[in-house]
């Protein structure tokens, strides 16, 4: 690409080796939540939520489990400075719930968001300024000294108006375009803010630390943040935030390794909604940890339903492969994939596992209100046998023999192959049902009647092209019997019967279901099922399918009491 001289570095490393975070191995604990949808998320839609939108969406971020709330910024925006005020005045705040608003440090404006905030019970007020070499020089064209005064000024009329209004106040600082900053200088700034609100162990403050453009690698947000919570004062007292965003893609890295290196609380969205590329996506960061065993503290049991109404308040979509959200993350299309997924679902059932470990699924899609059937095996012509049998199994009760799996597997393929498209089960099914089940053309199964001496004798009513004929045959069992019946008195040539039955439950209703299996003199086996309430008419039906299945591979007509080759 052209012009790549023109990009450089624009990030800055700490003063000072900042790597004790690369000796944690995983995120032992979740951070405090704060979402901020109602305010980034919203900002960056193209038509804004109404007043009743946000009220639904924020009824659904407590629903969720969120304790911070950020619902906006009511001193820039009459729409935020109503929707603030209906939460106050119709009390639909929950006690246990804080909500944040955001002011820049000017004085009107801290003074008008502090009258927002009038009745509440509590609230997280977050003041912010930017500090970034860029925003200094280009945007405000000021000095660090004045970039401070701007931070400490704000931070001395937050004091002030709080002590003016009724109410709980929790402060928070951000020095926008952290990633941008030279960290000794972010640095000194917070510690600036700090100094003036002299936080203690009753009344912690958020220092918030964005990455409000992701400049860097997440490895080195990580060693930045690390720094900054070694260096500020009143640690104990300060709670650090992170609120990164997804320029680079690396949202959800730069949140990770932010918290292994202090961090103890995450501003972001649902599914990433945000300025640009977006926020960091708090879906995946909180179902990250549960897939490590670690309680989110957030209930996503039923992300359909929060997809639903997320994609109807925001009018964006959840991609298709949006992790743990997506329709498609837990589908499996390729065939090796599904034999695993199925095999690994098997071995579940066989086995008393304490510890979700199935291939290719890194948690188990029922927790968070997916279905396997639709969800996980998904079939089209890259699909494999075991897919394909897993989804007859699951969803119909049938359990193909291994060869049978296979050749029914080509046959689902070549379907899906030549109509270009994903096929549902119940196409499956009905494609099985089609080619296998109880087949009586042209050889049609009525009756049959047994005698037993040394072996088994029978007499089989069958019907050929309309017309009744009855067969007779002996053999070391009863399906052994009909099936020398058929062999000798009509000339089919077929050996080694492959046979296996079981019960199929469906509902208050059960079926046998039997499947055979014929080999034909050039080696090709030929496939049948019957289905039936007895399991020596449903073996019967098999064989039936099974014959009638050779007799039209092999172009067999029937004539003068035989099939014969077709000339």
């Amino acid at each position: 690409m052209k012009n790549v001289e023109k990009y450089a570095r624009g990030y800055f490393m700490p003063p000072e080796k900042s790597l004790k975070w690369t000796e944690k191995e995983y995120i032992t604990e979740a951070p405090i939540w704060c979402s901020v949808d109602l305010r980034d998320g919203n900002q960056a839609l193209v038509v804004p939520m109404t007043l009743e939108e946000k009220l639904e969406y924020f009824q659904l971020l407590v629903k969720i489990g969120f304790k911070e709330i950020e619902v906006g910024f009511p001193a820039a925006s009459e729409t935020e400075y109503t929707f603030l005020r209906t939460l106050i005045e119709k009390d639909l705040i929950p006690d246990d719930v804080t909500i944040q608003v955001l002011t820049q440090s000017r004085d009107h404006i801290i003074k008008k968001t502090f009258e927002s905030l009038k009745g509440t019970k509590k609230a997280v007020v977050h003041l912010y300024n930017s500090t970034s070499v860029a925003q200094r020089e280009q945007v405000f064209r000021k000095s660090k000294e004045e970039i401070i005064d701007i931070a400490v000024s704000g931070a001395k009329l937050l004091e002030k108006y709080a002590a003016e209004t009724e109410g709980n106040f929790q402060f928070q600082y951000s020095p926008e375009s952290f990633t941008g900053t030279e960290i000794d200088f972010a640095l000194e700034i917070c510690n600036k803010v700090l100094d003036v609100w002299k936080p203690t162990a009753e009344n912690k403050v958020i220092i918030n630390l964005p990455a409000t453009v992701e400049l860097s690698m997440p490895h080195v947000y990580a060693s930045q943040i690390e720094y900054m919570s070694n260096h500020l004062n009143y640690r104990d007292n300060v709670i650090l935030s992170l609120h990164p965003h997804n320029d680079r893609g690396s949202g959800v890295a730069d949140a990770e390794l932010g918290m292994l290196a202090g961090g103890q609380r995450i501003e972001g969205t649902l599914f990433g909604n945000g300025e640009r590329t977006g926020n960091v996506d708090i879906v995946t960061l909180a179902l990250n940890m549960y897939s490590h065993g670690v309680d989110p503290k957030l209930n996503f049991e039923n992300i359909l339903e929060i997809i639903e109404v997320y994609e109807r308040m925001t009018k964006m979509k959840v991609n298709e492969r949006q992790p743990y959200g997506g329709k498609l993350v837990f589908a499996a299309f390729s065939g090796s994939h599904q034999d695993a997924i199925a095999k690994g679902m098997k071995w579940r059932e066989e086995h008393d596992c304490e510890h979700w470990s199935v291939p290719y699924l890194m948690i188990d899609p029922k927790d968070i209100g997916r279905e396997y059937e639709g969800d996980v095996i998904r079939i089209n012509s890259q699909s494999g046998k075991g897919g394909i049998g897993y989804v007859l199994e699951q969803q119909y009760g049938l359990d193909l023999p291994k060869e049978m799996r296979e050749v029914f597997g080509y046959t689902v393929k070549n379907v899906s192959d030549h109509q270009n498209k994903e096929l549902m089960p119940e196409e499956i099914h009905a494609i099985f049902q089609k080619e296998y089940v109880n087949i009586n053309n042209p050889l049609e199964f009525i009756d049959y009647q047994f005698t037993k001496h040394d072996d088994y004798n029978t007499i089989v009513t069958v019907k050929i092209n309309g017309e009744t004929q009855q067969l007779v045959g002996e053999g070391n069992g009863r399906l052994d019997a009909i099936s020398n019946a058929l062999r000798s008195t009509l000339q089919i040539d077929y050996s080694n019967l492959v046979y296996k039955e079981h019960a199929q439950e469906l509902g208050s209703h059960s079926n046998a279901v039997s499947y055979v299996g014929i080999t034909a003199q050039d080696g090709t086996v030929h496939w049948g099922c019957g289905i039936d309430v007895d399991i020596m008419t449903s073996s019967v039906k098999a064989l039936f399918s099974a014959v009638n299945k050779f007799t039209s591979s092999a172009k067999l007509t029937f004539k003068e009491g035989q099939f014969m080759t077709t000339k």
